[in-house]
């Protein structure tokens, strides 16, 4: 049975810093979903997630800095555990922050 739950890598996620706009990838909306699933007696986590912009400069640091995040987490190899996949469908719109991201950028 897996001891790391979903809430557990959101957690982790909070910490990652979106160096841009310097407010967590949660709270802008960023990520889209969250899961953990058990392959080969051990977690996997799979994060589907977006950018602001399609052209986003920093779309190949988001990969480490999610991974890095992740790393303490128990039976987490985020190296070889951690399935990123970037989606824009839907695409990110202001509106997916939450309200208190939006106060912090005079939305």
């Amino acid at each position: 049975m897996l001891q790391l739950t979903k809430e557990d890598v959101f957690a982790c996620l909070h910490k990652v810093i979106d160096p841009e706009l310097g407010i967590d990838i949660v709270k802008l909306g960023l990520i889209y979903n969250v899961e953990v699933i058990e392959e080969d007696h051990k977690p996997v986590v799979k994060i589907l997630m977006t950018l602001t912009t399609p052209g986003c400069p920093l779309a190949g640091v988001f990969d480490r800095m999610v991974k890095d995040s992740l790393y303490g987490l128990p039976d987490l190899n985020p190296d070889q555990d951690v399935r990123l996949n970037l989606t824009f469908d839907p695409p990110w719109v202001p509106d997916m922050m939450d309200e208190e991201a939006k106060a912090e950028l005079g939305f």
